[in-house]
């Protein structure tokens, strides 16, 4: 019996394991995607389909319906996952070196950080290179706050708001406000809510 074929740096990454990101492989994923971004970037503000042309195949999957305003950057792109009627504010920032899944109806202030991307603990497997990566979930209708950040592994659940300048470090569960660093559910929402905007 044959040893199996060792698993590439990209396999590893995609797997959570271990990996050294600076190969070939990778490199030129991630070059093709500032390549890509650089032109998306730079369009005049009302080339939204062209903005949109440009994002489609990079992308892993998107909705129909989907505006990020730019200047917008991620690592490779094709691990990212809209759903129908996303948004994202100024400065979205997504390390995608693994999957980050988005569900429908999410709304995402500006400055938001989306972290699937760690480094070692140890001093020198950092040096060596040694990364990993873990997967993000958001749920559907969730409202994430300006300036937060998400870290590997963690999701988060249906209609949730994720407050301002929150740091995500664990699980947030569905129909919550959560806030603070590291970020923590705060209450739940309730039917009293629909009463914010009675006039509206």
């Amino acid at each position: 019996m044959t040893d199996p074929k060792p698993l590439t740096e990209k396999q590893k990454m995609l797997a959570g394991k271990p990996y050294k990101a600076f190969g070939e492989e990778l490199l030129l994923e991630r070059q093709h995607a500032k390549e890509v971004l650089f032109d998306y970037n730079a369009l005049r503000p009302g080339e939204v389909e062209k903005r949109n042309a440009l994002l489609r195949p990079l992308l892993g999957r998107t909705g129909k319906v989907f505006f990020i305003e730019p200047p917008f950057r991620c690592d490779y792109g094709y691990n990212i996952s809209l759903g129908e009627n996303f948004y994202a504010n100024y400065n979205l920032t997504v390390l995608d070196c693994n999957r980050v899944t988005i569900g429908n109806n999410v709304l995402i202030g500006p400055n938001v950080s989306v972290f699937t991307a760690g480094h070692a603990i140890h001093p020198e497997l950092r040096v060596n290179e040694v990364e990993y990566a873990l997967p993000i979930s958001i749920g559907n209708n969730v409202w994430i706050g300006g300036g937060a950040i998400l870290n590997p592994g963690v999701s988060i659940g249906d209609n949730t708001i994720i407050g301002s300048g929150s740091v995500v470090t664990k699980d947030i569960p569905a129909d919550v406000i959560a806030a603070g660093n590291p970020c923590r559910v705060l209450r739940p929402i309730t039917e009293d809510d629909r009463n914010q905007f009675r006039d509206a």
